[in-house]
């Protein structure tokens, strides 16, 4: 007894626990990292998609083959090679077979493989698959020596350690796992363009990584959807690392003529759509997303279909970018080009993907061509023998005839002729009818043939080119059956690129109306008309509401938008909503954060904030309708805030009326609905911070007179037009107003009578200039400045526009008028309709009452 324990002893062997905890996880991190989580780098899968698919060709599944029962793959494929769960064999398979997961599926399912929304495949008994014909080209040419095989778990079979893969499998179909210590995520990419970029890198083995982009865009995933911004592939493709914003398609149109709805036709990949929906449905309840009332799916067998409907008063712009912000319409997908290369995991750029692809391509390629001509040769050397035969006839069958055996016969051919055993038994086992003509000629014409093959695989073998230019023509053929359109469309997000890169510079109109409905409209559309003319009808506002401003700006100006309140608001041109002539536009509540009590009573274009040379020279000067003034560097405004800023002081009862861009050199004129205006150097007026209110720019005769407008004159020959609001107006020389103090009462500018109606606008204008006059029910009518002659400051002017009765002006914008514009009005001769002179000259020496200055208030 006390030997048996002595012996038990000896057999214990003392060891540090901590070694033996490193060594053994690490042995496990190896085991998991090498043989479960990471594709291998050549043909892009994991050993558990191999063994599915060896073990699928195994039991004949082609494409063209049979379906067979899923628990009957799984249970070879678990039999034979991969001794783990069966739902993990399934799973595995199952995702192989669906289009949603895999932008190139290897399986072809029969059955029901769930659904984008989550469901669960029926169980392995009840579904059936076989291999798609992108499988088999994975599997091309693995009986050919192509591949090494090694031992499975039971060392009782061989099966592939790599499959040939015809395809770059890796790249267009993407991989994600989790090993120890690591992960991947690969994603999915277009065949064509993946085909394209492996060329480009055979024809040029130094190319970079950006001239692989030329050709791969990006990412490709097989729900479609739309890459926002370039940066996260270009990161991925140049470190094998990057962040890519995903986002769903979504139009949004109108039903029931005012009602605005959110169709979602496309999500990002690896959502769950009834979980997106949900979650929607959740935060609209919750009060986090509003705008919205609605929210149905109507997805079918035609594709996906999800339907938010927006709420009346709502923006559906604005609910897409909160959809996008709080769903799983815009989700990002991480990149982590993590796989084993010679069975080490390594972090990998494209270059590095196309390059151990082809580099796997030339091995398979060289392996095949050596065993191909190895067959060859066997086939040329036993056709060697039945020639010689053949040659010898009548002594072989004498031979045979006289050997009593045929181990004999056999014997004595090798030694007559100098035959190898092969040769003799190949001579011993041919039929008779081999001896006809005919068939002798067969062997002749066989054994040519053969010989030049065997020239041609040994000139593949010693020329690296003409392997290149094999591989280049399998791709070309696989690019040819399989290839396919880009499904993923790749934007520029806003935070990486100029976005007026994109936008064509043209001209627009900005309509604003007096509800505080925007949009903007090609220039284009509005055709011009003879002064007197009834107009062209310029928008379909509401009842009560009419178009109260109206701006000619380009495409990539920025707008300043400046509320009665005295805060500034900023928007690019392109931003804003484009609607055709007739079309409402929308409550620029809904695109920039104005307050809603708050309504837009002035507002400039700025060519751009970034130049400060012409941000410090340039000056916003600013007017409200209790006559006070006040001038800012436009370098005060020049950095835009969500929420705005205070661009000016406003006192009570007072409200911010006019503002405009200057050089610092201008020429000020203001005028009073009363018929007055006053002109006054801008350098009077010394430039003040953002908060001051300003100084007195003009003395009003009452409480009842208010300023109608401001305008800042560089150039004398500059005309002043001003309109009444009954549609009378009139041009008048600059010089017919002197320039005064600021804060005087000013001169009389038109004769205000009971037939003109109050003054409305003024205006600076040259002959080169086109009018565009909007009135309160929406008729727009353009005149060009050259058909208004110049007339004295104190008469009543001419009919500009013909209004009915009880409409009155609401809004003039001047435009500059092209060449063409010029043909276009000789063309449209017919409506040139000439106005009649009804104002006379009155006595133009006004008094001047020159007030005394305001104290500034800063």
């Amino acid at each position: 007894m006390a030997e048996d324990n002595s012996q038990n002893e000896d057999r214990i062997i003392p060891i540090n626990i901590d070694e033996e905890m490193r060594s053994a996880y690490i042995d496990y991190s190896m085991s998991v990292i090498v043989s479960r989580a990471l594709p291998d780098v050549r043909d892009g899968l994991k050993p558990v998609h191999r063994r599915v698919l060896f073990g699928m060709l195994d039991l004949g599944l082609a494409s063209n083959k049979p379906y067979k029962k899923s628990a009957r793959i799984v249970g070879e494929v678990l039999g034979k090679y991969h001794p783990h769960g069966d739902s993990s064999v399934y799973d595995t398979m199952v995702r192989m077979a669906q289009d949603w997961s895999l932008r190139y599926p290897l399986v072809e399912g029969q059955g029901n493989y769930g659904s984008i929304d989550g469901d669960s495949p029926a169980a392995m008994r009840y579904t059936e698959a076989r291999m798609q014909k992108l499988a088999e080209e994975m599997m091309a040419d693995i009986n050919k020596d192509t591949i090494d095989y090694q031992l499975n778990f039971d060392d009782s079979l061989e099966e592939p350690s790599v499959l040939p893969a015809k395809i770059p499998n890796l790249l267009i179909n993407g991989a994600s796992g989790i090993a120890v210590g690591m992960a991947t995520n690969m994603a999915p990419h277009n065949l064509t363009e993946v085909i394209n970029a492996t060329i480009a890198l055979i024809e040029n083995r130094d190319i970079e990584v950006a001239q692989l982009m030329e050709h791969i865009k990006g990412p490709d995933f097989p729900t479609a959807g739309i890459i926002y911004g370039y940066e996260g592939a270009k990161d991925a493709f140049e470190t094998g690392r990057g962040r890519i914003v995903l986002r769903a398609r979504a139009e949004i149109e109108t039903f029931n003529s005012d009602r605005e709805r959110i169709i979602v036709t496309e999500i990002p990949y690896q959502v769950n759509k009834a979980n997106m929906i949900e979650r929607t449905a959740e935060l609209v309840n919750e009060k986090k997303i509003e705008g919205i009332s609605t929210i149905r799916d109507e997805s079918s067998r035609e594709g996906i279909r999800v339907v938010y409907e927006i709420k009346r008063d709502a923006n559906a712009a604005i609910v897409l970018n909160n959809l996008y912000k709080y769903t799983s319409l815009q989700t990002s997908f991480s990149v982590n080009n993590i796989a084993l290369v010679k069975g080490r995991p390594m972090l990998l750029n494209l270059r590095d993907m196309i390059h151990y692809f082809v580099e796997h391509r030339q091995e398979v390629v060289v392996r095949r061509t050596r065993y191909e001509l190895a067959e060859a040769e066997k086939r040329a050397h036993i056709l060697e023998g039945l020639l010689i035969a053949l040659d010898h006839l009548d002594e072989v069958i004498r031979l045979i005839r006289a050997s009593s055996t045929p181990e004999e016969a056999r014997d004595g051919l090798m030694t007559q002729f100098g035959l190898t055993e092969i040769q003799a038994r190949a001579i011993l086992d041919m039929t008779l009818r081999r001896l006809t003509g005919l068939e002798r000629d067969k062997i002749k014409d066989e054994y040519a043939e053969l010989m030049k093959q065997i020239e041609y695989y040994k000139s593949i073998l010693a020329d690296p080119v003409l392997q290149m230019q094999i591989i280049k023509d399998e791709l070309l053929e696989i690019k040819e059956k399989y290839g396919d359109e880009r499904r993923t469309e790749m934007v520029h997000s806003s935070a990486e690129m100029m976005t007026e890169d994109f936008i064509e510079d043209e001209d627009v109109v900005i309509t604003i109306s007096h509800e505080g409905y925007i949009k903007r409209t090609p220039l284009t559309e509005y055709r011009r008309q003879g002064r007197g003319g009834k107009g062209a009808l310029g928008s379909n506002s509401r009842d009560e509401d009419f178009i109260e401003h109206l701006l000619i700006a380009s495409n990539h100006n920025y707008m300043l938008f400046f509320t009665e309140a005295g805060r500034c608001f900023w928007l690019r041109v392109f931003e804003i909503p484009e609607g055709s002539r007739t079309s409402k536009g929308r409550a620029i509540q809904n695109i920039i954060n104005i307050p809603k009590e708050e309504k837009i009573k002035a507002y400039i274009k700025v060519k751009n904030l970034k130049d400060q040379d012409y941000l410090e020279n340039n000056f916003i000067i600013m007017c409200t309708s209790k006559g006070t003034i006040k001038k800012t560097s436009l370098e005060a405004y020049s950095r835009p805030r969500a929420n705005g800023i205070n661009a000016i002081n406003i006192n009570d009862g007072d409200s911010l009326l006019e503002a405009t861009l200057t050089t610092g050199s201008s020429e000020i004129i203001m005028a009073l609905k009363s018929g007055r205006a006053i002109r006054f150097n801008e350098s009077t007026v010394r430039p003040m911070g953002r908060t001051a209110t300003g100084v007195r720019g003009v003395t009003l005769e009452n409480d009842a007179d208010a300023v109608v407008g401001m305008i800042a004159i560089n150039d004398l020959e500059t005309t002043i037009l001003v309109v009444s609001e009954k549609g009378y107006g009139k041009r008048t020389d600059v010089e017919d107003y002197r320039v005064t103090n600021r804060g005087g009462k000013g001169v009389k500018t038109i004769n205000v009578t009971e037939k003109t109606g109050k003054l409305v606008a003024i205006k600076d204008v040259t002959d080169g200039d086109d009018l565009m006059i909007i009135n309160r029910s929406g008729v727009i009518i353009r005149i060009a400045m050259n058909q208004l002659r110049t007339m004295g400051r104190a008469t009543q002017g001419v009919r500009l526009i013909s209004l009915k009765e009880s409409d009155e002006i609401a809004s003039v914008a001047k435009i500059e008028h092209s060449e063409e514009e010029e043909l276009e009005q000789a063309i449209e001769s017919s409506l040139d309709v000439t106005g009649t002179d009804v104002g006379t000259e009155d006595d133009d020496r006004e008094a001047l009452d020159d007030a005394p200055e305001d104290t500034e208030n800063e």
